[in-house]
């Protein structure tokens, strides 16, 4: 009997002392710089979301918070750094759909998106437009639909990787016009976009993020947004259900996570930085420029990533299962 007492005060006192350590890490907590890990290569969307938020946390939290690329594989190098990086809130990642679609994706994933990670909250939910080269024919989406039917063997479709959002797209769009087209994949969004301003490419369906400028500067020729109501930066764009795909809906979201393991109480710190950083007039101005806005603050929280996490591995297995694309 005396020695179960000392065994349970013996684990009391760990527990208190683990406990304390916790509590001390969290209260210290950033006392060095941040990096949030962006699965994808410098100057595409994520990354340009990352870099916005980033910015404004570090005011926040008072330390730097530095966006470190790291690419490849459709986002899964760079995913599966951050749930190896142990959690001490010091290495976040900022991914978007593509966390959801991994799963099915790659037949050996190194991590699991739910059981590895933390969420710390939703960010943005960014449109995405279906553009072309300039020099395409058809002038609106009405005229895109029977163009690509005639000439499907010829138009090439550019994205950003296997598992990224414009190929995630150009899945959908595929899916829902019954027309399979050549597709181009490229190590980013930036290189994807830079073909399509070279005429390499045709088509391309990509984030607002990275196509408002290109469209108000004629660079490329826009077709349409692919959400149910109209982007306010790009007022002129029509929605896809209004040209004749009733139904066909994809934003990207942007969701902030830890790895698993961190502490509540940084969690704390971090969810809250996130909510402040996505009311800062600056953050929101330029989102805005860009065709977004940030998520409301009852969405940027764990629970609201975590739901919606699962909700999208459940949408997107099926559609990809059926596509038959797979990333060894």
């Amino acid at each position: 009997m005396k020695h179960q007492i000392l065994r349970r005060l013996g684990l009391a006192a760990i527990t208190a002392i683990a406990t304390a350590g916790t509590f001390a890490h969290a209260q210290d907590y950033p006392n060095k710089a941040v990096t949030i890990v962006v699965p994808f290569a410098a100057g595409g969307p994520t990354d340009t979301v990352a870099r916005l938020v980033a910015q404004s946390m570090t005011t926040n939290l008072k330390q730097q918070i530095i966006v470190e690329n790291v690419g490849g594989a459709g986002g899964t190098l760079g995913a599966g750094r951050v749930a190896r990086a142990g959690g001490d809130g010091y290495t976040l990642l900022l991914h978007h759909i593509g966390m959801s679609t991994a799963p099915a994706l790659y037949r050996k994933l190194a991590f699991d998106p739910i059981n590895d990670f933390e969420p710390v909250g939703l960010v943005a939910d960014v449109p995405m437009t279906m553009i072309a080269k300039q020099a395409l024919p058809p002038k609106d989406m009405k005229e895109l639909l029977p163009y690509l039917k005639a000439n499907k063997e010829k138009v090439l479709y550019a994205h950003a990787g296997v598992g990224s959002a414009s190929h995630l797209c150009g899945l959908l769009f595929m899916s829902t016009i019954q027309t399979d087209l050549t597709t181009v994949p490229y190590g980013g969004t930036g290189p994807a976009m830079t073909a399509m301003l070279g005429g390499e490419v045709d088509l391309m369906c990509d984030q607002t993020t990275n196509t408002t400028g290109q469209i108000k500067g004629g660079k490329v020729k826009a077709y349409a947004v692919t959400t149910k109501a109209h982007v306010p930066s790009l007022k002129e764009l029509p929605t896809m259900a209004e040209s004749g795909l009733p139904g066909f809906e994809v934003a990207v979201w942007h969701g902030l996570y830890a790895p698993k393991g961190t502490p509540k109480p940084v969690l704390d710190k971090l969810t809250a930085a996130l909510q402040t950083a996505l009311k800062d007039p600056n953050v929101v101005a330029r989102l805005a420029e860009l065709g977004t806005e940030p998520v409301p603050q009852n969405r940027a929280t764990p629970d609201a990533l975590r739901t919606h996490l699962k909700a999208e591995i459940d949408k997107w297995s099926p559609v990809i299962k059926k596509a038959g694309v797979y990333a060894d």
